[in-house]
């Protein structure tokens, strides 16, 4: 009597489990950052303006997102209790259930909602620089293009996926894994740089500006991205070296640190632990104070018309610096 013995890779079945437990992890401090982000955002803010009208719509982001990634962990979660519990009597055993998932609905259903929130995720990374550079053609026609060719690419993912190829062999994926992390770094540097240019503008315009202002929200903007962009581009090397055991780890958490990386900045900015609109406005309107005793020192009843309207057009430019203060508290959010 012979029996038949399935192939077996110790390490991609670790792998698939470990990967599992990361992504759960992962999916708990998504969890918990989504929660704090809707009490923020639902928390009404003392001034009215363009920081309390963008509220509903970050609210909105960060729902769809959540209910997006969740349904993508529930199916990744199912499918890996089908593995070892519900389908270990498959003649390949839990290697071939592993290497050919896209057999099954339920993870092409992972697959595209994973796909979907990321889509969610990039426009807003692309909404916050268009801001900053007030929409400037040479810009937005280059980062929303390659932004429909990342949509284009992962749509045809899931089409191929659709058909049950086996992940490893989605010949697209690096490509659109590349233009993620590619749009990931061109959005960090061109955000970078306005803010950087901004700052030197403002301390050109205000002599007493404090500038560690735009330093901080540099660094809160550096610091976001950081992390996705180093786990992506692990991601995408083991994709690359066909490390199918370093890819299936990284499949299963890379939607999570995506998202969590936004919510950080959303986060700080609801909760006032970033500089929020009504802090830029404080600090910024502080020189404009100066501005105005100084000017108007020693004026008389007798001053000609020439000294009296100096002070004026000194608030006017110093105001002009502090709504573009402002707008950046709120854009960056």
């Amino acid at each position: 009597m012979s029996s038949y013995t399935p192939k077996t890779d110790l390490w991609i079945e670790r792998s698939r489990l470990a990967g599992m437990l990361v992504g759960c992890v992962c999916y708990g401090v998504l969890l918990l950052l989504t929660v704090q982000s809707c009490v923020a955002l639902m928390h009404q803010p003392r001034h009215g303006g363009k920081a309390a009208g963008h509220r509903l719509i970050l609210l909105s982001y960060v729902v769809i997102t959540f209910a997006l990634i969740t349904t993508s962990v529930a199916a990744n979660a199912k499918y890996t209790g089908m593995i070892w519990i519900d389908l270990r009597d498959a003649p390949d055993g839990p290697l071939g259930l592993i290497e050919n998932e896209m057999n099954y609905p339920i993870n092409v259903l992972a697959l595209s909602c994973g796909h979907v929130a990321e889509w969610f995720m990039q426009a807003l990374l692309l909404h916050r620089c268009f801001v900053l550079w007030n929409w400037a053609r040479c810009v937005t026609i280059p980062l929303i293009t390659l932004f429909l060719v990342m949509i284009g690419l992962s749509i045809r993912i899931q089409m191929q996926a659709s058909t049950g190829i086996a992940f490893y062999n989605l010949d697209v994926e690096p490509a659109y894994l590349c233009i993620q992390v590619g749009l990931n770094v061109i959005y960090t540097v061109l955000v970078v740089y306005i803010l950087l240019d901004m700052r030197k503008k403002m301390k050109a315009l205000v002599a007493q500006f404090d500038s560690s202002i735009y330093d901080t929200v540099v660094l809160m903007v550096v610091e976001s991205a950081m992390a996705y962009s180093v786990f992506a581009i692990l991601f995408i090397v083991a994709f690359a070296l066909h490390l199918d055991g370093i890819t299936t780890l990284c499949f299963l958490s890379i939607s999570q640190f995506q998202a969590i990386s936004q919510l950080f900045i959303i986060l700080r900015v609801a909760t006032g632990r970033a500089y929020t609109h009504e802090y830029w406005l404080s600090r910024a309107a502080a020189p404009h104070t100066t501005v105005l005793f100084s000017g108007t020192v020693g004026t008389t009843e007798g001053s000609n018309d020439e000294q009296s309207t100096r002070p004026e057009q000194n608030i006017v430019r110093t105001d002009s610096a502090s709504a573009k203060a402002a707008e950046v508290g709120v854009c960056i959010a």
